[in-house]
């Protein structure tokens, strides 16, 4: 049976942790030489090179990120068993990874991860936002427990996941008081030649919004397109223009951009992901964020 040595595992912790293997040593109050010969013998022992470098850093290979993870948690453990003993609070809080897709509204993740910080069981939330296929990268390698995104894994994306559908709702379009007040006629059609805003070309709601106006023979004039649809409200609340937003969250975007509502359509749909690498969701802060997705937030009240 083959042993990890857990020495040269905490020293490779500790210099992933510090960034170079100088600031590593002067912690642990040896010489360079000797945590540097620790840490190569745990890449013989494991057969995997964990550290690559570029120019004068250390920089982690995938592994590497892999390995620390796992030793990350090893030692955080073992620190907690120490304070546990001496009677400090203890009480390990379950860790969530979640990668959230640029393009997924701010309000709209909130509401899907809110369920996951509920009192019964402390859970400790590490967000991160990206593009959707850095993301699933960093999934594919357990870097992250979940991916939140706008669409589903393609068929040709090189990573072995699966979409769980949390929920889906209509697009609602904004604007300030004066100028809705500028647009005349009926929905859509008050909307041809208003200015507007848009998600950027590679945004799923930005074909879908396209598909809507040659649908409706109406042509609104684009202002700016946004890849951060918090600063699109931003724009959208000092009145340069329309801008669309998910109607699960409409009286949000109103309240907190001082907005109303130009009009409502269900032939736009947001659908909102949840990817994982299981099949059968298993993480208990995820299913807590699936199910609350499902009864709650899209539900059949919404």
């Amino acid at each position: 049976m083959e042993w990890l040595n857990y020495h040269h595992l905490h020293y490779f912790w500790l210099v992933a942790r510090e960034g170079t293997i100088a600031r590593a040593s002067q912690l642990l109050r040896l010489a360079e030489p000797t945590v540097s010969g620790q840490v190569k013998a745990l890449e013989e022992s494991l057969g995997e090179q964990l550290f690559q470098r570029r120019g004068g850093r250390l920089v982690l290979t995938d592994v590497g990120r892999m390995v620390f993870r796992y030793a990350d948690e090893i030692f955080t453990t073992g620190k907690e068993l120490q304070e546990a003993i001496k009677g400090k609070p203890g009480g390990r809080p379950l860790r969530l990874r979640v990668g959230i897709s640029d393009v997924v509204p701010k309000l709209v993740a909130y509401r899907l991860l809110e369920p996951a910080l509920g009192p019964k069981d402390p859970v400790q939330l590490s967000c991160v936002e990206d593009k959707t296929d850095r993301l699933l990268a960093e999934l594919s390698t357990h870097e992250l427990d979940l991916v939140i995104a706008d669409a589903p894994i393609g068929p040709g994306t090189h990573v072995r996941a699966f979409n769980h559908l949390l929920g889906e709702c209509g697009v609602t379009f904004f604007a300030t008081r004066k100028l809705s007040s500028q647009l005349s006629g009926p929905f859509p059609k008050r909307l041809d030649g208003a200015p507007i805003l848009m998600p950027v070309a590679s945004a799923q709601l930005r074909r879908d919004l396209e598909r809507f106006f040659d649908t409706a023979h109406i042509r609104p004039r684009m202002v700016a397109e946004f890849e951060d649809s918090a600063l699109m409200k931003v724009f959208g609340e000092q009145g340069r223009g329309v801008f669309p937003g998910p109607s699960v969250i409409e009286r949000e975007i109103r309240d907190h951009y001082d907005v109303v509502v130009v009009g409502r359509t269900e032939d736009i749909r947001e659908r909102y992901y949840a990817i994982t690498v299981e099949r059968r969701i298993k993480h208990p802060a995820v299913q807590a964020i699936s199910e609350a997705a499902r009864e709650r937030l899209f539900g059949p009240r919404r």
